[in-house]
């Protein structure tokens, strides 16, 4: 039986803050996967190693956690004002699908060198020396991000000594603002409350803040799920009836923020959106042994992604505790002291990260201008990746 040869599809494996993907310039892809569908998803599941009972991504390029198992597409920009078309896809680990519903704020960080490095800037923009501002718009939720990407001799300036709590080695500081960040013409609270009851059977009432910035997420006190936030991955990963409540939250979450109509479907949404709990500072032990005093930050976080606690933080959910951290009332502001502030410390299982935002309140609206965050970003390999050929 004769079986097709693999192809061979130009690539690029990039960390962006505390997540890795692969990265592709749109127009290198095969033709019938230039278009969304079918296709790419197929694709880009075969790329991945995908689906994989397993759960171990053996057969392709993902490092089976959520922070390992994406996909970007990167094409100059058809936006005005704007140098690349980012779109980001988190490919499921053990299901057959890709879910584009969101962002991946950690990649992010490394769209900017990317784009760069291929040739999506315009060149008479990049300095010899500096930094040079790129503009990028997100496809999948339709919002501006803006990436400070430092430049050496003419190229990405990669490494450097800037630290982030979740990566083992230092690199070159990427500064990353995503702009009005809320979907719905800046709307943060789809009920237009900055805190609700959440009534999730097996489980009862909830206080929860459901916001809208960077991504969605719903925000619970870890007091009144029996956690004290300074929780690491173990405890929560390895407790299957701790992370089957977390999705009976996040799916009735879902419903309440509007995203879907029924619970049924959060299955197929596993990206978004996310669910985190807070509490008010404390010290702890981070998973690398780092000792994080209390003093040092203003609430915790323990946010999970895809199913399971992230092992440090997502971008986008950071984008979210500082949006939410920024407006009085939530139930992040309240954890942090329930004070007016533009930036926010907080407490995660890798250590700590800082982020800014700042609300206003226009037309009885709360809206966030930007958030702002650090992050760090470099090429890990580059060349091309294999798929059999019958994949499409």
């Amino acid at each position: 039986m004769a079986h097709a040869a693999q192809m061979s599809i130009p690539a690029t494996y990039m960390r962006g803050g505390t997540s890795k993907g692969v990265f592709f310039t749109l127009s290198d892809l095969p033709p019938a996967a230039q278009q969304p569908g079918e296709a790419r998803d197929r694709l880009l599941l075969r790329v991945m190693g995908s689906p994989d009972p397993y759960e171990k991504q053996i057969d392709g390029m993902g490092g089976a956690t959520s922070s390992t198992s994406k996909a970007v597409i990167l094409s100059k920009s058809t936006s005005p004002e704007h140098d690349v078309d980012y779109l980001f896809g988190q490919v499921s680990i053990d299901k057959p699908f890709v879910d584009w519903s969101g962002n991946c704020g950690n990649l992010s960080a490394a769209v900017g060198p990317y784009a760069v490095a291929n040739g999506l800037v315009d060149p008479a923009r990049v300095p010899e020396n500096g930094v040079v501002e790129v503009r990028i718009w997100q496809v999948n939720i339709q919002k501006t991000i803006v990436a400070q990407v430092p430049i050496s001799h003419g190229a990405v300036q990669e490494t450097g000594d800037f630290e982030l709590d979740g990566v083992t080695f230092p690199a070159a500081e990427i500064p990353v603002a995503f702009l009005d960040p809320a979907d719905g013409e800046g709307a943060i609270f789809p009920t237009g409350q900055p805190v609700d009851e959440l009534e999730v059977p097996g489980i009862g009432v909830l206080r929860a803040t459901l916001i809208n910035a960077g991504i969605p997420t719903v925000f619970i006190d870890a007091q009144a799920l029996g956690y004290s936030g300074c929780e690491l991955q173990e405890a929560i990963n390895g407790d299957p009836e701790a992370l089957a409540r977390f999705e009976r939250i996040r799916a009735h979450g879902a419903v309440k923020m509007g995203l879907i109509t029924h619970v049924d479907e959060a299955a197929s949404r596993q990206h978004t959106p996310k669910v985190a709990f807070v509490a008010p500072p404390a010290g702890y032990t981070s998973s690398s042994g780092k000792q994080v005093e209390a003093e040092s930050i203003d609430l915790l976080v323990r946010a999970l992604s895809m199913g399971k606690l992230h092992h440090a933080m997502m971008g986008t959910a950071a984008v979210a505790i500082a949006a939410a951290a920024a407006i009085q009332g939530t139930l992040v502001n309240l954890a942090a002291g329930g004070s007016e502030r533009e930036s926010v410390t907080f407490g995660h299982p890798s250590g700590t990260l800082r982020v800014g935002a700042k609300a206003s309140l226009v037309e009885g609206r709360w809206q966030i201008d930007q958030a702002v965050m650090s992050r760090s970003a470099r090429v890990l390999m580059e060349g091309r990746v294999r798929v059999p050929g019958d994949v499409l």
